[in-house]
């Protein structure tokens, strides 16, 4: 990390289900103005903005931006999975950090179609491909969806090694429903018990349909600053990013017979080492972290991955309550993917959201007590993964 790179304000629309909501222009304005808002900014004081979602065309970026603005500053549209988002944020955050500009916007947003994700470009490789390759040559069936299954069958590797019950997934989407409750903008906020989890669609391996993140739609934003720029515009309520790693896939995922390392756990824990050096923390200490429950195993492998607990410990972590309220560390305060949804270029931001809202303590009843350092985990397979620390600024 070069120079200290603030969030000074934040902004996030309610998620909702394919169809039920606006389209992505007005989802993305909607983030952009609340993010200004919060702030105390205009538009005229951002200096470049960098666009983060999935599906849509080259320029879907200056699409939603020239709804609010047209000064001219430069747009960047990223595209890198589910972690478009946090992708965003960590360019937007190291344009501030090397002295190119004094403020950004780093926006995320999705608008989806019902039921699996789907290819969009038949005519041509699958990004994928590989990974599906090494899916089949496992077991895997190539006409199913396969997100699913690589977590499916993940999951599966998980319970063979470590002796995990099918309830060990089960308690985590029960616990993301229980913490949305809370939470105004997610989707799913009815509580939900093991039994109802266990008893719906199965999907892939032990995991059923209510372990999967819904498809989804919605926006988030969050303006990044210069200590100088905060002091001379008199900004309060900061957030730092204390440090920030981004990681693809190293070593060789696709040539061992892991699916644990395939769905990413690699990728996770070189970013989350790398941001905890620039941070200086210590992840058994952190008590509020957002990760990428996409699917209930996912959760589990990250909290290993991320060092909150040992291999083949996650499950204990999850026995013992300590990834809720009470315990050591409150796991996705906001409900997660799995109960707040997942628009798939949104969801860093959100993440973002909810945490720079937990260590303002303005998270309402969702508050985590004590929030001083906070963790966010972003992947994306194919692959990418973000790692942030945030701090609470000093006054």
């Amino acid at each position: 990390m070069s120079e200290p790179v603030f969030v000074a304000g934040v902004g996030m629309t309610e998620f909702s289900k394919p169809g039920a909501g606006p389209a992505y222009p007005q989802l993305g304005e909607e983030a952009i103005r609340l993010a200004l808002a919060d702030a105390g900014l205009g538009y005229d004081a951002i200096e470049q903005v960098y666009a983060g979602y999935v599906f849509g065309e080259t320029s879907c970026g200056q699409r939603v931006v020239y709804g609010v603005g047209l000064t001219g500053v430069p747009v960047f549209n990223v595209n890198n999975a589910c972690a478009s988002g946090s992708s965003a944020l960590y360019l937007a955050r190291q344009a501030v950090a090397a002295g190119e500009v004094d403020c950004a916007l780093a926006l995320g947003f999705e608008q989806m179609a019902k039921g699996a994700i789907n290819v969009a470009t038949p005519d041509r490789p699958n990004s994928f491909d590989r990974h599906v390759g090494r899916l089949v040559a496992a077991g895997g069936r190539s006409d199913a969806p396969v997100l699913p299954q690589f977590y499916g069958f993940a999951a599966a590797e998980y319970m063979e090694r470590y002796g995990a019950t099918p309830e060990t997934f089960a308690a985590i989407a029960v616990k993301a429903r229980r913490h949305a409750a809370h939470n105004p903008k997610a989707v799913f906020r009815q509580p939900l018990s093991i039994a109802e989890v266990m008893a719906s669609e199965p999907m892939a391996g032990p995991l059923t349909r209510l372990q999967a993140c819904p498809p989804t739609c919605g926006a988030g934003a969050a303006v990044v600053c210069s200590a100088g720029f905060a002091r001379r515009h008199g900004l309060g309520r900061l957030v730092r990013i204390a440090g920030q790693a981004i990681r693809s896939d190293g070593g060789h995922p696709f040539d061992g017979d892991s699916m644990i390392e395939l769905v990413g756990a690699g990728m996770a824990r070189a970013a989350a080492l790398a941001a905890y050096a620039q941070a200086g923390v210590d992840p058994g200490d952190v008590p509020v972290l957002e990760l990428h429950d996409c699917f209930t195993i996912n959760e589990l492998l990250t909290y290993e991955a991320l060092g909150l607990a040992a291999p083949g410990e996650g499950g204990r972590l999850i026995a013992d309550g300590d990834n809720s309220y009470g315990g050591r560390h409150v796991t996705n305060p906001s409900g997660g993917l799995l109960s707040k949804g997942h628009p798939l270029g949104a969801t860093g931001l959100a993440q973002c959201y909810e945490l720079v809202t937990q260590l303002r303590g303005e998270a309402g009843a969702r508050q985590v007590d004590g929030a001083g350092v906070a963790i966010q985990h972003n992947l994306g397979l194919g692959g990418a993964c973000v790692v942030t620390v945030y701090e609470r600024a000093a006054a």
